[in-house]
Parts: C-alpha cells; sequence; structure tokens
C-alpha cells in the first residue's frame, strides 16, 4: 500500500528532505515549519501521511502503541515502508538517496533515527543526515543499528526540558547511546513541552546549513542535572518516605495538569531553601495510582507534608512558596 504525501519543491531543490509527523497527526502537520528549515527552497520536502487511524484523536499513527512485539513489528513495517519511499522519491526526483535528508517529530523522529542509522546496503546507502525532533524511541534495539557503519551520519536531536509525554531523561540516554556508538550528533534542549520552539527551528536551520556543507557536527550531551525533587516509584515509598530520617515534602502532580507544572518550580525553590532539613519528592498519580488511592489524593497538584509515612498536612492547588509552607507548617524549620 502506497503512502499518501504532499511534496513541496522549488525549482532551486537539490535534494530529498523525508518528513514524518507524529502520532496523531497528518502529513500537513509539519509543513508550517518549512520557511524556517529552509527559507531559500533548496530542499525538496516530502511529507507522508501515516497509514494508521490514531484512536482518540483526528490523525494518523505510523504504529500502534500495544505490547512490546506489536509495537516491534509496527515499527519495523513502517520503516521499511519508508525505506521504500525514499528510494522512489529519489528516484523520481533524480536526486541521489545519499544526498537525502530524513527527519521528524515524536513517533515521525523515532522512525526518522531508525530509518537514517540502520545498516545501509550496496542499493540503499545511509541517508546524508537525521533530524529528529522530540523523538519517540520505544526501545534502542528497533533502530537495528551497525556500530560499523552508523558513523558517517550526523544527527541532530531536539527535546524540551518539560516534555510530558516524553521524559528528558530517556531522550538524553538515546542520544549518549549513539554518541558512544561514534554517531556524530548535536543535541539540544529547550524550555518547552512536547512541541517546536523557534529557537528549536533556528538551531536545525543552522545545523542543516552545515551538513549540507558537508560538515559533521559533534557535541558532547550534557549531564543529567541534579534532581530538587526526585520522582517515587511505590516501590520505593517504603525507604524514600517512610523511613526517612528528616520530615518529606510530597508533590502528587500528573503531567497533564496545568497548576501541577506551576507549582513545580515553586517545590523545587523550596527544596533548594530547605534542602537537609525537608527531603522533597514527587508521584506522578497516573503512573502511581495506588499511592494516590491511599492518601485520598482526589484533586491535583496535592503538597503533603509526611513524617514517618504518615500524612500530616497539605495544600491543594498552586499558589505561591510563602502560602505553600505556611499550609505545610513549614514557617519555623522543626
Amino acid at each position: 500500500m502506497s503512502l499518501e504525501t504532499n511534496t513541496i519543491a522549488g525549482p532551486q531543490a537539490e535534494r530529498v528532505f523525508l518528513l514524518l509527523h507524529g502520532y496523531g497527526a497528518d502529513e500537513r502537520d509539519l509543513g508550517g515549519i518549512l520557511p524556517y528549515l529552509d527559507a531559500d527552497g533548496h530542499l525538496a520536502t516530502v511529507l507522508p501521511r501515516a497509514p494508521l487511524a490514531a484512536p482518540g484523536t483526528p490523525g494518523f499513527a505510523w504504529y500502534e502503541f500495544a505490547d512490546t512485539e506489536a509495537v516491534a513489528a509496527g515499527y519495523a513495517a513502517a520503516r521499511e515502508q519508508l525505506d521504500d519511499l525514499l528510494d522512489t522519491t529519489c528516484a523520481e526526483r533524480g536526486f541521489a538517496r545519499a544526498e537525502a535528508i530524513v527527519g521528524g517529530f515524536s513517533q515521525g523522529a523515532g522512525l526518522a533515527l531508525g530509518l537514517g542509522l540502520q545498516a545501509p546496503t550496496a542499493d540503499r546507502p545511509h541517508p546524508k543526515a537525521v533530524l529528529a525532533m522530540s523523538p519517540a524511541v520505544p526501545s534502542p534495539d528497533l533502530l537495528a543499528l551497525d556500530p560499523q557503519t552508523i558513523g558517517d551520519v550526523p544527527v541532530l536531536i531536539q527535546h524540551g526540558t518539560d516534555d510530558p509525554l516524553i521524559p528528558v531523561k530517556q531522550v538524553r540516554a538515546v542520544a549518549r547511546s549513539l554518541r558512544s556508538l561514534g554517531v556524530p550528533l548535536v543535541y539540544r534542549e529547550y524550555p518547552m513541552q512536547h512541541n517546536v520552539a523557534m529557537e528549536s527551528l533556528r538551531d536545525a536551520r543552522g545545523w542543516l546549513d552545515q551538513v549540507v556543507g558537508g560538515e559533521r557536527p559533534d557535541e558532547p550531551v550534557p549531564d543529567d542535572p541534579i534532581e530538587l525533587v526526585a520522582s517515587v516509584t511505590t516501590a520505593e515509598w517504603e525507604r524514600e518516605v517512610v523511613q526517612s530520617e528528616v520530615p518529606v515534602i510530597v508533590d502528587f502532580w500528573a503531567p497533564w495538569c496545568g497548576p501541577c507544572r506551576q507549582v513545580g518550580p515553586v517545590v523545587e525553590a523550596m527544596a533548594a531553601m530547605r534542602r537537609g532539613s525537608y527531603k522533597f519528592v514527587k508521584v506522578n498519580i497516573d503512573e502511581e495510582p495506588r499511592l494516590a488511592e491511599q492518601f485520598g489524593v482526589q484533586s491535583i497538584p496535592l503538597i503533603g507534608l509526611f513524617r514517618a509515612g504518615r500524612l500530616e498536612r497539605q495544600a491543594l492547588g498552586a499558589k505561591p512558596r510563602q502560602q505553600l509552607e505556611a499550609e505545610l507548617g513549614m514557617l519555623v524549620l522543626p
């Protein structure tokens, strides 16, 4: 089954740019960023539509989020289909596949990494570069990398520090893994969620100019920042909260909760100021519903003060630091 595509190419186009949308979107979704990435019209941009309907959205998916085997099979099938599309498009346009650029956002970015870095063949060489914006990589094993050959392909990975769908630590780990295998890689983070920002587009444009000019930019991946408010799971609750020698402030939150994102920096500021006197942790109630049920968390954000595992005081909603501290009884250090 051939993919429905939208191609944007001017008379100055010199190479194919295969750009893959994310889960729940369609082939029109990334068209709006092209003036920022290709202002001079040197790319023949191919925007394909994913073949599967994405449940609960008006858009489409490259593969279904299901059990591990289904994801692996869907990912492999989508990559093969896109491999064929890249071959066909380059042949029709008269451009070399080795000069093509592949990119994408989210689910499409994860596929772009697999497509661009998989082991090449005589008929299907690596593309010139890979642009991965907020990539969803279900498992690094799905990329089917060949350590002997992937060092030829420059990669730019961009991600939001506040991405509620794909944790930034997970993407940093993917970036470190690729760079350890010799991939010339640039990894950049931005204060954004699961989206594309103007600053990221400017960086992508500059990187594209470099790789088209024959450069292979390579930068160290930054270390994970020290977490002032670490995430705690049900399995860790006993050790981190119940057995804590100091009172514990627990931030019950969820990625979809706007007020939670507002109060998060406030709790971090409290953690920086009260380090040593209190321990600060957070619980994602979507991932740890048993803890939320155990302590009667029905609305979030809920900030609780725990001693020896007992909830003694709580504050509900996004509030200024001084008000939170007053409601939690923190104005006088224990």
